[in-house]
């Protein structure tokens, strides 16, 4: 019986392959892109996720209600500008965690490994692994920022940073070079899982979609459908991380530079469980799909089309 695209799928990606260092370009580039447009979505995402931390269900007020009232909770709070709240350590973030992960990846195909069976996970998993090593003094600052409001609607710890540069001096200047990677315990898990998740379901999805023939073989809707089905899988498996990550990069700290809340993810994850219930580890999961959903289908589409673009101009080039 004849192999489907989406037996194929690894070795189908193989053949259009363009060099890790383009692909690090393309990657970088198409996740910032899809930041820009996702960043008000991951200041709520945020918001809702230190909400009532460690505070028992129905103890604590909420200002933050649901995506809309919450979109509009951060407008009143903050002003417009406000949902746009960490964008320049987002982007940051996004280039630094996606460059790498993107490379690594790329280097993975070329040398054959995601033609292999469960290739295409293992090359997913550590490449996410190494960008988010890379990228974690991004996304804590990211966050930090992101938490920052008027005392009325503040929830989490309150940092009170100046700006992305400004934080990082402090970081640095307070807590050492240590202090700068603080939560990276919480974050490689979260996108080594949502990495895994990702590029595997993605690189099989679109091959499930043209193995249906819904659209044109080539046609940027094979790649849209891809990542729609694969942003399902990426938030399932990252939101509890997310979580836990977004609270372990944001906890205060003492002068030794450790958590005053949490010892690290098993910590985080045992004590939001105890105090809050299990469903704490999917708060926020409304904007959390809201907004990695879009990030997943924009990032993975303007990668896909980047990547056909430098292919094509290659073999013109030949």
């Amino acid at each position: 019986m004849k192999p489907t695209r989406a037996q194929m799928a690894p070795a189908m990606d193989s053949r259009e392959m363009v060099s890790p260092a383009v692909d690090l370009v393309l990657g970088a580039s198409a996740c910032c892109l899809a930041c820009v447009f996702t960043n008000p979505l991951e200041v709520v995402k945020t918001r809702l996720q230190l909400q009532g931390e460690l505070q028992a269900p129905g103890t604590y007020p909420r200002p933050y209600r649901g995506f809309v009232s919450s979109v509009a909770a951060v407008a009143r709070a903050d002003g417009l500008w406000g949902l746009q709240k960490g964008l320049a350590a987002g982007l940051l973030y996004q280039g630094l965690m996606n460059g790498v992960r993107f490379y690594c990846y790329s280097l993975a195909c070329q040398a054959g490994l995601t033609q292999q069976p469960g290739g295409t996970v293992i090359a997913g998993a550590a490449a996410g692994a190494l960008g988010a090593f890379v990228g974690s003094p991004a996304y804590l600052v990211k966050t930090q920022l992101q938490a920052q409001t008027v005392a009325t609607m503040a929830v989490g710890h309150q940092h009170q940073h100046q700006g992305v540069l400004s934080a990082l001096e402090t970081i640095w200047r307070q807590q050492g070079m240590l202090g700068l990677w603080r939560g990276v315990g919480g974050a490689v898990p979260r996108v080594t899982v949502g990495s895994a998740a990702q590029l595997a379901t993605f690189t099989s999805a679109k091959a499930w979609v043209q193995d249906r023939q819904w659209f044109l073989e080539d046609s940027w809707l094979v790649t849209l459908a891809g990542g729609m089905i694969s942003s399902i899988a990426v938030v399932t498996v990252m939101t509890p991380l997310d979580v836990v990550s977004t609270r372990l990069y944001n906890q205060p700290v003492d002068r030794a530079g450790r958590g005053q809340l949490y010892g690290g993810l098993a910590d985080c994850l045992v004590k939001t469980c105890q105090q809050e219930g299990p469903l704490a580890l999917y708060k926020g999961l409304g904007p959390a799909y809201l907004r990695l959903g879009p990030h997943t289908i924009l990032s993975m589409f303007f990668w896909d089309e980047l990547r056909k673009l430098a292919t094509r101009a290659q073999h013109q080039g030949t």
